[in-house]
C-alpha cells in the first residue's frame, strides 16, 4: 500500500489549505471581526464533509488497480475477474473510513486562544479584499476605454478604409517589385513533399501572372511550420505566408497611430485622468486586436484580387495620397472592365458548350425510335422457354441475328443452330466462326452494328440495359436494330420499361410462367446433405473451388463454372454435369444468365455478394435468376431451393413481387462520334464532355471509368496523335479485364506496334498454375480481339487453336489443383469448416484481439 502511505499527508496538506482559503472567503465579506467560534458555527458543515471530498477524490485517481486490488483482497473481498467500474466503488466504498482526518479538531488546536492571530487573518484578508475590489474596478475602467477606443477605431476605418488600404497597395507593390526583381522561382510541387527538392527555374517573369494572387501562390524555397487537420506540419512556404506577414505587422504599426489621431479628444482626456498618462498607440494596439485582425483579411483579399502589372508599375512613383487615389481608381475601372469581359467571355462559351452538347448527344437518346421494326416482347421467368421460343421464329427467317450476353450463350446457340440444320456464324469479338453458307449470325451483344439488315433479330436477357457498365449495348441493339421482327426477351420487372422504350411502335407480348414450379425447402441446408442434380451457388472463384475441393474429398463428382472459367472449358463442364458424368455443380451467379442445365435444386451457399463496392444482401431479381434454374420439366418437374441461414427472409425475396425498373443505361454511339468530330478533336475533351452531360430522365450514363483510364496512359502520345477518334475509342473499347495490370500493358504495348507498324507483341503465356492459365487465356483472347480488329484472320486461326489447347489445360487443370483449394486458416493452416465465412479459424481471430476478450481489461 505503498501509494496509500504517500498521498495521505498530501491530502491532509491540501484540506489544510482548502479551510484557510474558506476562512479567507468568510472573512473579507464580514463589516466586522467574526469570532473563531462564530465562524465554526456557520462552516461547521463545509468543514466535516471537506475531508472526505479532498480524500476519495485523491484516493480513487491516484491508486493504481492492482493496489486497490491488493486491499480489498486484504479485507477479503474476491476481485478475480471483476469489473473495473466495481473495484472503484468497492474501494471508495472502503476509504470513507480510512484513517479520517478530524478538521474541527485540528482547526481548534490551530486557532484556541489565538485571539490576536484570528484578529490579524481578519485584518489581512479584509485588506485582500479591498485590493481585489479597487483592481477589479480598474479593470472595468480599462475594459470600458478600449470598448470605447475600438467603437472609435470601426468607424474610422470603416471611413478611411481606402485611405489605408492605399498605404498597404504601396507597401505591398514595392516589396513585390523586390522580390520579382530578386529572388528566383521555384519548379512547383506539394508543399507537403519535403522530400523533393526544389529546383530553380530561373528568374520570375511578371507577365506569366494575372493577379497577385496567382504569384503568392510561388514557393519561396523556406521551410515554415503550418497548421493541417488540428496537426502541425512542416511544409514549403509560399509568397502568400510572406504577405500575409508583412501586411499584417505593416498594419499593426500603421492603423494603431492613425486611430489615435483620428480619436476624439474627450477619450483622450477620459483615458488621462483615469490612468494619470497619456494614451499611446500600444494601447490603441492592444484595444483593437481582433479589428486588426479582420482587417488584415480584407487587405489581403483585396491585394489578391489586383493585378500584378498594375502593382509594379504602382511601385516606381512615390507615394501622394491623391496621385495614389486617381491610379487606384483608373486600375479599379480597368480591371472591373476586364473581369466583365472574362466572364461574359465564360458565359460565351458556357453557352457555346451547352449548344454543342445539345447538339452532340441531345438528340441520340431519344427514346423514340427510327426504324419501322416489328417488336416481339418475350416476357417471363427464368428458365421458362422464352429463349427457345425466340429462336424458333429466327430460324424460320431468311437471315437472322442472336445478340447474347455472354460468348458462352453465343457459342452455344451458333452450336445448336448448326445442328439443327441452320447454317450460322460465330462473332464474339475474340473469335470468328464463319459458315460459307449462313444468314444466320450469333455474336455477343456488344458486337451489333445498326447498319446490318436482318429480317429477324433476337435480344437476349434484355433486362440487362440496366447494368451501369453494359447497359448501352442492349439500348443500342433495341433502339437501332435494323430488321423486320425484333424479339426482346426479358425479365418481367423489365417489361413497362421496355414498353416505354419502344413507345408506339407495332409491339407483341407473349409473357411467361415457368411449368415446373420452385419448392423452398424448410431445413437449413449442410454439406452432409449433397445430392445429384444440386447446382451449389457462392459469390467468388475461391469459394467455388474451395466447395468443388471439399466435395470432391468427400467422394462426389463434381462440375464447377466461375466468371473468369474460359468458356470452352465451361462448356466442357457443363457437358460433364449434363451427360451424368458429375452429379454436382458449384457455381457462381454466372449460372443464372442463360444458362439451362437439369439442376435438381439450387443451393444457396452464401446469401450475399461482394458487388465491387461493398458486401450486400442479394437482392429479390438475384435470387430469382440463379433459383429459376432449378427444376427442368420432364427429368425434374419441381425445382428445389435451399438455403443455408435466414429461410425466412431469403424465401421472401424468392417471392417477392418484381420491382419494375425504370432507367437504363446509355453511352457514346457511332453517331455521337460522328457530331463530336465537326467541333473537337481529341478524347480528353470528350469525357470532359461526357462527364458534364446530363442523361435523359429515366437514364443513366455509362461511366466510362475504364476507357478513361486507359486513355489516361496515352493521352498526348503519338497513338493518340496518329489514330483517328472513333478508332481510338474502339482500341479503348475493347472487351477485356482492365483491372489485369498485365493485359493493360499488353494492351498498350499493342498500341505503340499497330501505329507504328511493327509486329504485334504476342500474349506472354505462361502455365505453371490455373490462375496462369486463365490469365493466358484472356491474354490470347485480348491479342485475338486485336487480330479480328485489324483483319487478320489467318493469324487469328493459329491464336484460336492455342487458346483451345489453354482451355483444355484448364480443364486438366481443375482436376489436378483442386485438391488444392482447401479451406484452411490463412494463419496457422488449420482446415475450417464448409461453411466457415472468415479466412482466419476462431483461435487466430481471438489471439489478434486477446485483449479485446479479457475481462480485466474492461
Amino acid at each position: 500500500m505503498s501509494k496509500l502511505i504517500t498521498i495521505y499527508p498530501q491530502a491532509i496538506e491540501h484540506t489544510k489549505m482548502k479551510v484557510f482559503e474558506d476562512i479567507d472567503r468568510y472573512l473579507e465579506t464580514k463589516e466586522s471581526g467574526p469570532s473563531f467560534e462564530q465562524y465554526l458555527t456557520d462552516r461547521s458543515h463545509y468543514l466535516e464533509q471537506l475531508w472526505i471530498n479532498v480524500w476519495l477524490n485523491k484516493s480513487t485517481n491516484d491508486v493504481p488497480k492492482n493496489e486497490k486490488k491488493q486491499f480489498l483482497s486484504e479485507k477479503e473481498f474476491e476481485v478475480q475477474g471483476v469489473d473495473r467500474k466495481l473495484i472503484n466503488k468497492l474501494f471508495r466504498d472502503e476509504m470513507r473510513t480510512y484513517k479520517p482526518f478530524n478538521v474541527i479538531s485540528w482547526l481548534k488546536e490551530y486557532f484556541q486562544n489565538q485571539d490576536e492571530e484570528w484578529t490579524k487573518r481578519y485584518q489581512i484578508a479584509k485588506e485582500n479584499f479591498i485590493k481585489r475590489e479597487e483592481k477589479q474596478q480598474f479593470e472595468e475602467q480599462k475594459l470600458n476605454i478600449q470598448n470605447e477606443i475600438e467603437e472609435e477605431a470601426a468607424l474610422i476605418l470603416e471611413e478611411k478604409y481606402q485611405i489605408f488600404y492605399l498605404y498597404v497597395r504601396y507597401f505591398v507593390a514595392k516589396q513585390l517589385a523586390a522580390d520579382i526583381k530578386n529572388n528566383v522561382k521555384f519548379k512547383s510541387v506539394d508543399t507537403f513533399a519535403l522530400e523533393e527538392k526544389l529546383e530553380d527555374e530561373g528568374a520570375f517573369n511578371p507577365s506569366t501572372y494575372t493577379t497577385v494572387g496567382t504569384f503568392f501562390e510561388e514557393l519561396t524555397g523556406d521551410i515554415h511550420k503550418t497548421l493541417n487537420w488540428g496537426r502541425s506540419y512542416f511544409e514549403y512556404q509560399t509568397y502568400f505566408y510572406v504577405y500575409e506577414g508583412l501586411i499584417s505587422d505593416y498594419l499593426s504599426e500603421l492603423i494603431p497611430q492613425k486611430v489615435l489621431e483620428g480619436l476624439p479628444p474627450v477619450l483622450l482626456e477620459e483615458f488621462f485622468e483615469t490612468f494619470h498618462e497619456k494614451l499611446t498607440p500600444s494601447f490603441v494596439k492592444g484595444s483593437i486586436t481582433e479589428l486588426l485582425y479582420d482587417v488584415e483579411g480584407y487587405f489581403i483579399e483585396d491585394i489578391q484580387a489586383e493585378y500584378l502589372s498594375d502593382l509594379l508599375k504602382l511601385a516606381e512613383i512615390p507615394f501622394d495620397f491623391s496621385v495614389h487615389q486617381e491610379r487606384f481608381e483608373q486600375d479599379l475601372q480597368e480591371r472591373e472592365r476586364k473581369q466583365a469581359e472574362e466572364q461574359a467571355e465564360v458565359e460565351r462559351k458556357k453557352a457555346e458548350e451547352e449548344r454543342i452538347m445539345k447538339d452532340i448527344f441531345g438528340a441520340e437518346y431519344d427514346p423514340s425510335l427510327q426504324r419501322q421494326s416489328r417488336y416481339v416482347l418475350h416476357i417471363g421467368e427464368t428458365n421458362t422457354g422464352k429463349t427457345h421460343h425466340a429462336l424458333e421464329k429466327m430460324k424460320e427467317a431468311n437471315s437472322g441475328l442472336y445478340l447474347a450476353p455472354l460468348r458462352l450463350l453465343a457459342l452455344e446457340v451458333y452450336d445448336k443452330l448448326n445442328a439443327e440444320g441452320t447454317p450460322c456464324s460465330l462473332k464474339t469479338g475474340e473469335e470468328e466462326k464463319i459458315h460459307p453458307n449462313a444468314s444466320h449470325i450469333s455474336c455477343t451483344v456488344e458486337m451489333f452494328h445498326e447498319k446490318e439488315f436482318y429480317e429477324v433479330v433476337v435480344i437476349d436477357e434484355a433486362q440487362m440495359i440496366t447494368d451501369k457498365d453494359r447497359g448501352f449495348a442492349w439500348y443500342k441493339a433495341i433502339t437501332k436494330a435494323n430488321a423486320e421482327v425484333v424479339h426482346i426477351i426479358g425479365s418481367r420487372n423489365s417489361k413497362n420499361m421496355l414498353l416505354e422504350l419502344l413507345g408506339d411502335s407495332e409491339i407483341e407480348i407473349h409473357e411467361y410462367t415457368r411449368d415446373t414450379p420452385l419448392d423452398v425447402e424448410s431445413k437449413e441446408f449442410h454439406i452432409k446433405h449433397v445430392k445429384k442434380g444440386d447446382a451449389l451457388i457462392c459469390f467468388s472463384r475461391r469459394r467455388v473451388l474451395e466447395m468443388a475441393s471439399r466435395l470432391q474429398n468427400d467422394g462426389h463428382s463434381v462440375s464447377m463454372i466461375y466468371g473468369s472459367m474460359p468458356p470452352e472449358t465451361r462448356k466442357k463442364q457443363i457437358e460433364q454435369f449434363n451427360k451424368g458424368k458429375t452429379k454436382v455443380i458449384v457455381a457462381t451467379d454466372a449460372i443464372g444468365m442463360g444458362l439451362n442445365l437439369p439442376i435438381r435444386r439450387i443451393v444457396f451457399l452464401e446469401n450475399e455478394k461482394f458487388d465491387g463496392t461493398r458486401r450486400r444482401l442479394l437482392n429479390s431479381q438475384e435470387v430469382k435468376q440463379i433459383a429459376g434454374r432449378a427444376g427442368r420439366k420432364g427429368i425434374y418437374n419441381v425445382g428445389k431451393v435451399a438455403f443455408t441461414s435466414d429461410i425466412k427472409k431469403m424465401r421472401n425475396l424468392l417471392l417477392q413481387e418484381d420491382t419494375p425498373v425504370h432507367s437504363f443505361a446509355i453511352a457514346p454511339t457511332n453517331s455521337v462520334f460522328e457530331r463530336f468530330m465537326r467541333y473537337y478533336r481529341d478524347l480528353g475533351t470528350f469525357f470532359e464532355l461526357w462527364g458534364k452531360f446530363e442523361s435523359p430522365k429515366g437514364t443513366k450514363k455509362a461511366s466510362l471509368s475504364e476507357e478513361r483510364i486507359l486513355y489516361e496512359k496515352i493521352a498526348g502520345t503519338e497513338i493518340e496523335a496518329r489514330l483517328s477518334l472513333t478508332d481510338l475509342y474502339g482500341f479503348l473499347h475493347l472487351p477485356f479485364a482492365k483491372n489485369e495490370p498485365l493485359l493493360t500493358q499488353q494492351w498498350e504495348d499493342t498500341m505503340y506496334a499497330i501505329i507504328r507498324g511493327s509486329q504485334m507483341p504476342e500474349p506472354i503465356v505462361k502455365e505453371r498454375s490455373l490462375e496462369e492459365l486463365e490469365l493466358s487465356y484472356k491474354a490470347i483472347g485480348l491479342h485475338l480481339l486485336f487480330l479480328y480488329r485489324l483483319g487478320e484472320r489467318t493469324e487469328a486461326m493459329y491464336w484460336e487453336r492455342l487458346r483451345e489447347e489453354i482451355s483444355d489445360k484448364v480443364q486438366e487443370r481443375l482436376k489436378t489443383d483442386i485438391k488444392k483449394f482447401v479451406k484452411k486458416c490463412k494463419n496457422c493452416g488449420k482446415k475450417l469448416p464448409w461453411d466457415h465465412t472468415f479466412p482466419t479459424c476462431d483461435a487466430c481471430y481471438r489471439a489478434r484481439f486477446r485483449k479485446y476478450w479479457n475481462d480485466e481489461e474492461f
